[in-house]
């Protein structure tokens, strides 16, 4: 398989305050034009775009092209089951809802610290060995948000795990939060390939600072902002998938342009990247991907994702620009979702954040900044 993969969890909206309002027509011509390129990796789960992705997998791709075109991968996250029954209930339902007799590769969805005990105590690892001997799955592994110390307790224990899912890219790679390079290397140790997610940290390495647009323009005026975040996790060793989130066609046609033939990163590219690093470290307020599991369940229905969007468009702008687009863009969200003063503290946003952010905080510092 080429090294990119269709992260199906971005997908363009026919409404942006609904997150299931799939643009499924423009999915399609994106499927085509990633097949055609001899592109047959995509990846999907349970609750992506307001529980729709699958769904859209099958209108999209199953239905319109033979079994043996396209690889499929979905996921069992912690949060949809609690009992044994549950576990093939919701396998069950995502076969029907994709529409294949088996997934080419299934994972276990986001394990952390807080879930792993779930996934032992309801003996997912067994099960999941299960499904592959009944020919329901062809490969198993998991995608995981924690530590590398915990990445490792879990390949040790579970050492027939064919893959395994990481965050990777090169704001992370040092980050003392997601270990991006520790993870990388853990699986290295153990001979489990890595398929590499958030390689764009969802979308926060498409738009860079300015001075990093220039940083790489000047090096090659031909390669995208975002062609660099993507080239980064797929030149590492070990890395047999890169998933990209792509929102549109023109985002498509740029990953599949550069992924198409592509050629690793020499050491002059490894260190602009560095260098690149540095430099949106400084200038980021909340490092949030926008993968929206904080939303799912909270008491006030804050837009979480697009409030920390926004206010880190608005810290990056001089601060004596006063007013900016983003105060009103604030305020029609807020007219559909609670405002960011509207969290009562309750915590389970952070309990589920993938990047383990103080969200309580930041919606504080979002709401002293726009609910005036």
């Amino acid at each position: 398989m080429k090294k990119l993969g269709f992260g199906l969890m971005r997908l363009p909206l026919l409404d942006k305050a609904d997150a299931a309002s799939v643009d499924v027509e423009q999915v399609k011509r994106m499927v085509d034009l990633f097949l055609e390129r001899g592109f047959t990796y995509f990846d999907t789960a349970w609750m992506y775009c307001g529980f729709n992705s699958e769904n859209t997998a099958k209108t999209a791709l199953v239905d319109r092209y033979p079994r043996e075109a396209y690889t499929l991968a979905t996921k069992l996250h912690s949060g949809f089951f609690n009992s044994l029954e549950d576990r093939d209930k919701v396998f069950d339902e995502q076969r029907e809802k994709t529409g294949v007799e088996y997934f080419d590769y299934y994972l276990l969805h986001g394990i952390s610290e807080s879930s792993y005990g779930k996934y032992e105590e309801f003996d997912c690892f067994n099960w999941l060995r299960e499904k592959k001997s009944q020919g329901l799955v062809k490969h198993i592994g998991f995608s995981f948000h924690d530590n590398a110390e915990l990445l490792d307790k879990i390949l040790t224990a579970h050492p027939d795990m064919e893959f395994v899912q990481l965050q990777i890219n090169y704001l992370d790679w040092e980050s003392p939060w997601i270990q991006s390079r520790k993870c990388y290397e853990t699986a290295v140790k153990h001979g489990v390939p890595v398929i590499v997610m958030e390689p764009v940290k969802g979308g926060t390495l498409a738009s860079v600072p300015q001075r990093v647009d220039k940083l790489f323009k000047d090096y090659d005026p031909e390669m995208s902002v975002p062609s660099w975040a993507v080239r980064f996790a797929a030149s590492l060793d070990n890395v047999m998938m890169v998933l990209s989130g792509m929102s549109n066609v023109e985002q498509l046609m740029d990953n599949v342009s550069y992924m198409e033939d592509f050629k690793p990163f020499g050491e002059q590219e490894k260190e602009l990247v560095r260098k690149a690093a540095d430099m949106i470290n400084e200038a980021t307020a909340v490092p949030c991907t926008g993968c929206s599991y904080c939303t799912d369940g909270c008491p006030a229905k804050i837009a979480i994702p697009q409030y920390f969007s926004l206010y880190n468009e608005d810290m990056r702008e001089a601060e004596d620009k006063g007013w900016t687009a983003n105060q009103t863009n604030y305020k029609q969200l807020a007219g559909k979702f609670g405002k960011a003063g509207d969290c009562i503290g309750c915590g389970q946003c952070e309990s589920i954040c993938p990047q383990h952010l103080p969200i309580i905080k930041h919606l504080q510092d979002v709401s002293a900044h726009y609910d005036r």
